[in-house]
């Protein structure tokens, strides 16, 4: 395996764990929020939701480092 094709599965493996991550945390609220507890104008991030929150970010630095990488790298563009 290559750099390039190995550049390629980071890429798309961090993309797709990254939307998984976006799309399981809600928008202004806390995970239990969708289960009745009541909502508050600002909340903190803990346990979970803290937990998503610091993947989607990691995820989102090692997906551009990844691109940044397979563009600026001499054996990974083909």
């Amino acid at each position: 395996m290559d750099i390039g094709s190995l550049l390629q599965f980071i890429t798309l493996g961090s993309g797709i764990l990254m939307i998984v991550c976006v799309l399981l945390q809600q928008r202004g609220a806390s995970l239990g929020a969708g289960f009745g507890s009541s909502g508050e104008l600002y909340t903190t991030r803990r346990g979970l939701d803290k937990s998503l929150f610091d993947a989607t970010i990691v995820l989102a630095v090692v997906f551009v480092l990844s691109i940044l990488a397979g563009l600026l790298l001499p054996g990974a563009n083909g």
